[in-house]
């Protein structure tokens, strides 16, 4: 019988690992081919890893936690519709396991209290993260440690090599931590605590606590300030009500604004290149392709940003195809970790919901980010050749927020009114 390795598939030019977060299937079990094996994780993306063949999982060679780089075997499957003998799980790393179980005398004296790694400006994945706890190893600790990983991200073999020569830290590591270490090891665990007894106490799920640690990182990196202007969409609403009917039949898409409103922004950004750069350091980086993340609200409450790639290269009829195809798959949990990455400028549309403008925190490392507030009916001043008379218009504001180390209030606010401009110069005869 044959034996198929299963690898961890590519998942994006940007993507190079993943986080096993769950094994649908045992050794032992019988896999059809295209079914799902496991369940991972990008530092965005929840994704599905098939099997390419059918047959019987005859060996698991990674654990729930481990990370893995593309490309890795990560399951042996026996082929050719033979029954094969269940084979006892491996462990990820026997050896590392046993340095770990060795090192465990040599860590008693260290914290127990658990790190919060909301705190730090770096990246580290799951499986460190609960080395790191279960070997007490503080945050100010594993900052210190150099990575060999891309990006010097710590790796598993970083912090294991880190605890296993613990007590032969350079003196500048433990200078480093002392302090912190003597305050954490007088500081005692909140426990949460229902003053009714009917408060329901729930852990924040996996995808929630990322969000939250990018939104506290993007506030405590940027410095945030806005700029609001009112719009008359009035010959935009028109046009889509007029034409929204014949456009789905021809396409087979929906027409919704969010397309019209994507192409305003994609010109604008070329009209204004200082919106479509990032921060690296003291360094500004101008990127080449426009790129728009478009925030999108997922059913279970949490938020994902897709991006559409080279947006300014897409029509009307291509925007709307691409809006479509990246919402319907964030809101059925199909995106790919490719489609997650690479943004240089996000929208997200506050409107939805009903709101009428607001001040949304930047999606790091962009240096921009545009609130679409809700379209409503309004009396406004209408100017005419014959005077100046009241009528009813549908506006919108839009909430433009920057980040002001490098945008200044003159590029920021000029931005949001180019945006402005574009939408309302619509052309109400226009043909798609």
């Amino acid at each position: 019988m044959a034996k198929f390795e299963l690898k961890l598939p590519k998942m994006g030019e940007s993507v190079a690992e993943a986080t096993i977060t769950n094994w649908l299937k045992n050794v032992g079990d019988h896999i059809d081919a295209d079914e799902t094996v496991l369940e991972i994780a990008t530092d965005k993306v929840d994704s599905e890893v098939p099997s390419e063949v059918e047959g019987t999982l005859v060996e698991i060679l990674f654990q729930v936690d481990d990370v893995v780089q593309v490309g890795q075997t990560i399951a042996i499957i026996e082929t050719e519709g033979g029954a094969a003998a269940p084979a006892p799980v491996k462990a990820s790393a026997p050896a590392e396991a046993k340095v770990i179980a060795e090192t465990v005398t040599a860590a008693q004296d260290t914290v127990s209290t658990p790190v919060d790694f909301s705190d730090s400006e770096k990246f580290f994945s799951p499986l460190v993260r609960n080395i790191a706890k279960e070997e007490g190893v503080l945050l100010a600790e594993l900052e210190a440690i150099v990575g060999t990983g891309k990006d010097a991200r710590v790796t598993k073999n970083d912090i294991l090599e880190y605890v296993k020569n613990r007590g032969n830290q350079p003196q500048a590591v433990a200078a480093k931590v002392e302090a912190p270490k003597a305050a954490a090891q007088t500081a005692t665990k909140a426990a949460p605590v229902s003053v009714n007894g009917a408060d329901e106490i729930v852990e924040m799920d996996r995808m929630r606590k990322l969000i939250a640690g990018y939104m506290v990182k993007s506030v405590q990196t940027s410095a945030h300030v806005q700029s609001f202007i009112e719009v008359d969409v009035t010959n935009i609403v028109n046009w889509r009500n007029k034409v929204k009917n014949s456009f789905e039949k021809r396409e087979g898409e929906k027409l919704t604004f969010t397309p019209i409103f994507m192409e305003a922004v994609a010109k604008a950004l070329k009209d204004f290149p200082g919106m479509n750069i990032s921060v690296e350091g003291d360094y500004i980086i101008k990127k080449k392709n426009i790129n728009l993340g478009m925030a999108a609200a997922l059913p279970n409450g949490n938020l994902i940003v897709p991006v559409i790639k080279n947006a300014d290269q897409l029509n009307l009829v291509g925007m709307a195809k691409a809006v479509n195809d990246l919402g319907n798959r964030a809101k059925a949990g199909k995106l790919k970790p490719d489609d997650t990455q690479g943004s240089t400028y996000t929208v997200t549309n506050v409107g939805t919901f009903g709101s009428v403008f607001g001040t949304p925190i930047i999606n790091q490392p962009e240096v921009g980010i545009l609130a679409l507030g809700a379209i409503r009916k309004v009396p406004a001043v209408i100017e005419t050749p014959e005077g100046d008379f009241i009528g009813i218009r549908q506006k919108m504001f839009l909430s433009h927020s920057y980040d002001h180390r490098v945008v200044d209030g003159a590029l920021g606010g000029q931005f949001v009114q180019r945006v402005a401009q574009i939408l309302e110069a619509f052309d109400p005869n226009r043909e798609v």
